[in-house]
């Protein structure tokens, strides 16, 4: 079920661990295809791909605000409950990541510096094999604590061409502008280039498989990309025989639920705990709903590490970079002080990672694919620019411009320096004041 990697008393762990496959250079070609297909034949190529691969194109491709509304009220009460109390979590966090206007101000030169919130924001939520009303959440509520102006919503449709009730309802609770019914790569180009039905947005967020995260990546520079790869789903969790066997053993299978060409590890240093969540894996496997999906994902990247230590551990999970991570462990902060490298931490037996994923209040939009290694998770940074303005005193002036000339008569930039000397500055005075 899962594969066993002992590293113990490995000195070159880097060596002996399996990483997941590299992004095949036939499906960036297919998914250039789709993309530039979109932006050369607009809605024309959105219902061919559409066709293609949902089976069923929606009469229009926005959803009517009028039924984006009704659906809060379809749905039942208490899952109306539940995401208004996860839409209030995720918000009030967002709303503390939010910078306020900052000055500089020395030697009589003031720098203003601001974050200026881009106009249109595009959120893509998966569908198809579930229904994701928490990724609406999770993409559309950062855009509006940073501020966005029309924040769009892409999802695609179901076998019957429409979007199902619940992942309305969190549009409208998430007080999304626009919903289109699309989705795929296809779905990611209409946002980046436009279409004659939808409109371009300014940056694209959301997670989605990997040809949604290869579909980003090749419209980046048209459009505004957060650097994280958020692709299929990870999970590592580090674990001893402190805790209960099943708690580690659910963890793995929460994320493996999501599909295959995810990631799911278990790293501990106990033999016996190995065995013993590996049994209950197989126990709850059994019974799991989604078990063909949980399957595949364990089978293709399903891995049990042995290592030497806590210290060891904490140097696979740095090497994988995972998009989440849980440590349970009688000592997790052994661990967890040497993790340079994941998408978001879980300390604890009673903090799994879905809590993360719907209530906590970070954004569950997290690096996959080993970008944990420069890159967080999703958050109002991704949603601004960093703007400033200068302004220039006399004596910010006088300071300022020989130092100006000088570096400009190095670079052979005579223009340069003539901005300052023909403000007034005479450097032969500013000389002879500096050397008094």
């Amino acid at each position: 079920m899962l594969d066993r990697v002992d590293l113990r008393g490995v000195s070159d762990i880097a060596a002996r661990l399996p990483r997941p496959e590299p992004v095949s250079e036939g499906s960036v070609a297919a998914v250039r295809e789709i993309t530039e297909a979109v932006r050369s034949e607009g809605d024309a190529a959105l219902a061919r791909y559409t066709k293609q691969f949902d089976g069923e194109v929606p009469s229009s491709w926005r959803v009517p605000p009028t039924e984006v509304a009704a659906a809060r009220d379809r749905i039942e009460t208490a899952l109306r409950a539940a995401l208004e109390a996860a839409a209030h979590s995720v918000a009030e966090f967002h709303r503390g990541q939010a910078t306020s206007e900052q000055s500089h101000n020395r030697q009589g030169i003031t720098i203003r510096s601001w974050d200026q919130p881009v106009s249109r924001a595009g959120c893509y939520v998966p569908g198809g094999r579930a229904a994701y009303p928490s990724t609406v959440l999770m993409t559309a509520l950062p855009a509006r604590a940073a501020g966005v102006d029309q924040v769009v919503l892409c999802v695609p449709p179901g076998p019957d061409g429409r979007v199902a009730d619940v992942t309305l309802a969190a549009a409208a609770i998430a007080r999304v502008d626009e919903v289109y019914a699309v989705g795929g790569a296809q779905a990611i180009a209409a946002m980046a280039y436009g279409t004659e039905s939808i409109g371009a947005v300014d940056v694209i967020v959301g997670p989605g498989n990997v040809y949604v995260a290869i579909a980003k990546q090749l419209v980046a520079g048209a459009v505004g990309v957060p650097a994280a790869f958020a692709g299929p789903s990870e999970v590592v969790v580090v674990a001893d025989a402190t805790i209960p066997a099943d708690y580690a053993a659910i963890d793995l299978i929460v994320q493996a639920e999501h599909g295959p060409d995810g990631l799911a590890w278990l790293i501990t240093w106990d033999p016996d705990a190995a065995d013993a969540v590996e049994n209950a894996v197989v126990d709850l496997l059994s019974a799991a709903a989604r078990r063909d999906d949980i399957a595949a994902t364990f089978s293709r990247s399903g891995h049990i590490v042995l290592v030497d230590s806590p210290e060891a551990a904490a140097e696979v999970v740095n090497f994988i970079a995972p998009e989440h991570l849980q440590v349970m462990t009688e000592v997790p902060e052994a661990v967890i002080d040497r993790v340079r490298n994941a998408g978001a931490i879980f300390r604890g037996p009673l903090a799994p990672a879905s809590i993360g994923d719907y209530v906590a209040g970070p954004s569950h939009v997290l690096p996959t694919n080993g970008t944990a290694r420069f890159a967080g998770a999703l958050g109002v940074r991704d949603f601004v620019k960093p703007m400033h303005e200068i302004s220039v005193a006399p004596e910010g002036l006088a300071a300022a411009g020989p130092h100006v000339a000088a570096i400009a008569d190095a670079e052979g930039l005579e223009a340069h320096a003539q901005s300052v000397r023909r403000r007034g500055i005479d450097e032969n005075v500013q000389r002879g004041t500096e050397n008094e």
